[in-house]
């Protein structure tokens, strides 16, 4: 079992940024690909950020390239997604996940609004 903790959401005005993390316990993700998700009430979950293990390759939603970076520190179990020139639009939960295996997190709530 692994657990997956994602923080680092708030509000921010359209422009700003915001700098997610997720930290997992009970397991190494060294191995694995890693993803961000969102989701607004009532709409299916995006998949926006994808690294493989070692983070060579990344790969994103177009709505966000350019614009959001994953990232990761395997030698902190965590998963990283920077967020810069959010729109309202970003508005959503976001959640940290294992690519291969269905583990979530609890979600992150990013509202951007002026």
């Amino acid at each position: 079992q692994v657990q997956l903790v994602e923080s680092g959401g708030g509000l921010v005005q359209p422009g700003g940024s915001l700098r997610l993390s997720c930290v997992a316990s009970g397991r190494t993700l060294s191995s694995y690909s890693m993803c961000w998700y969102r989701q607004v009430p009532g709409n299916q979950r995006e998949l926006v950020a994808y690294i493989t293990p070692s983070g060579d390759t990344t790969r994103y939603a177009d709505s966000v390239k350019g614009r959001l970076t994953i990232s990761r520190d395997n030698a902190k179990n965590t998963v990283y997604l920077q967020m810069n020139r959010l729109k309202p639009e970003d508005t959503a939960v976001y959640y940290c996940k294992v690519s291969a295996l269905d583990y979530w997190g609890q979600g992150t709530q990013v509202t951007v609004s002026s």
